[in-house]
């Protein structure tokens, strides 16, 4: 057995890593570089979009098919996506110039947020990168990555095992608009000190598939997600501690993007039970945490079951209209063939809509698959925070 205590700190709450952020002038007075640095060479593995066009430090990394390093280079406001060869080389510019400030450098890596298709001010980054001091300030390093994000998105635990030994998790995130995990569109930066002997690009897809896979915000994928995991190796290790451990800490970090997402006022589970199998699952809560008229009916509070059933039946998966169950939590408007949509239970739905956080549960009495999925509503304010985003 093992327990799973939250502690402050997020990516500098693990013993041997530092992290802070600087305003290199990008942003209105606000931190917009900053860093990840570990005294010790980590193991690291990731996962990154599946968007045809992947962003410069994303090829960066696969090209040179990096496993180990003990730094990472973060910036907000410039993606540095579709930016050619030359996006590539201003990034080896700009590693070279961390390998002058900081000593003991292997194979530092670059994760960017912002535009699309805008070369690196690179003297700017360069000028940000010679005024990093080797400091334990989360709060500045997630401030740095956040782009439309209302509040940083940080999250730490330490995990107790029963032999006595212990490791640490601690993360950051930022994301709040171009979300559709696929794999999921946002920065995430997983720091521990776990002795992790299995497969750390397994376990970490594993935890990323239930968390970053499971939300959407407007079913846009970006050109730079990317979730990070470094492990410096200096803890405990058990393998289910470490996946429950790391299921919460994605998950934690998951669902506050979706409960900041642009304009967002709803934060919403669909709790798909009944279909083929998981994959369809997926398909189906996906396709409802993507649907504009779901999404619309959610921010008007309107329980309207038969855009869900539409929704259902449009997602080319297997379903039949007299198995298909559909609740508001426990609230029950459609059943098989039969309608209970009167007045007093839209009543009851409707309040339960009105809540900042509930439940659309949908049966389709077909098999056994099962997947929640998570999303949110479809606001005014959504239109005019990506209207104006380059302004």
């Amino acid at each position: 057995m093992f327990r799973i205590v939250p502690i402050e700190g997020g990516v500098t709450a693990v013993e041997g890593f530092y992290a802070s952020g600087v305003k290199a002038g990008f942003k209105n007075d606000d931190y917009d570089v900053g860093y990840i640095y570990s005294a010790k060479v980590c193991d690291i593995a990731y996962t990154f979009t599946t968007n045809k066009f992947q962003a410069a430090p994303i090829k960066y990394v696969l090209n040179r098919n990096i496993t180990k390093t003990n730094f990472i280079l973060l910036n907000s406001k410039n993606a540095n996506a579709l930016t050619g060869p030359k996006g590539i080389e201003d990034i080896e510019e700009l590693m070279q110039v961390c390998h002058e400030k900081f000593e003991n450098l292997t194979n530092p890596i670059m994760s960017s947020t912002g535009v699309i298709g805008v070369r690196l001010d690179k003297e700017k980054i360069k000028k940000a990168i010679k005024s990093f001091e080797l400091q334990k300030d989360n709060h500045k390093v997630s401030k740095a990555i956040m782009t439309t994000d209302t509040y940083p998105k940080t999250v730490a635990f330490e995990v107790i095992l029963d032999n006595g030994s212990s490791f640490r998790i601690g993360a950051i995130a930022k994301g709040a608009g171009m979300i559709n995990p696929a794999m999921a569109t946002m920065l995430c930066f997983v720091v521990s000190d776990a002795d992790i002997t299995d497969d750390m690009n397994k376990i970490l897809q594993e935890a990323v598939e239930i968390s970053f896979n499971a939300i959407s915000v407007d079913g846009d994928t970006s050109t730079n997600d990317s979730c990070f995991l470094m492990t410096s190796r200096e803890g405990g290790y058990d393998k289910e501690a470490f996946r429950e451990a790391l299921k919460l800490t994605l998950q934690k970090l998951a669902f506050d993007i979706v409960k900041d997402a642009e304009g967002a006022n709803k934060f919403v589970a669909f709790e798909i039970k009944g279909a083929k199998n998981k994959l369809e699952a997926q398909k189906i809560g996906k396709a409802l945490s993507n649907s504009l008229l779901v999404k619309t009916a959610i921010f008007g509070e309107d329980p309207n079951w038969g855009r869900i059933a539409s929704t259902i039946g449009a997602s080319g998966c297997e379903c039949d209209e007299y198995r298909l169950q559909i609740s508001f939590e426990n609230v029950l408007v459609y059943d098989r063939g039969e309608i209970y949509f009167d007045s007093q239970i839209e009543q009851k739905a409707a309040q339960i809509m009105q809540k900042d956080e509930f439940k659309i549960v949908c049966d389709l009495g077909i098999g056994d698959g099962e997947f929640t999925s998570y999303g949110c509503d479809l606001s005014y304010e959504y239109v005019k925070i990506n209207a104006d985003y380059r302004t």
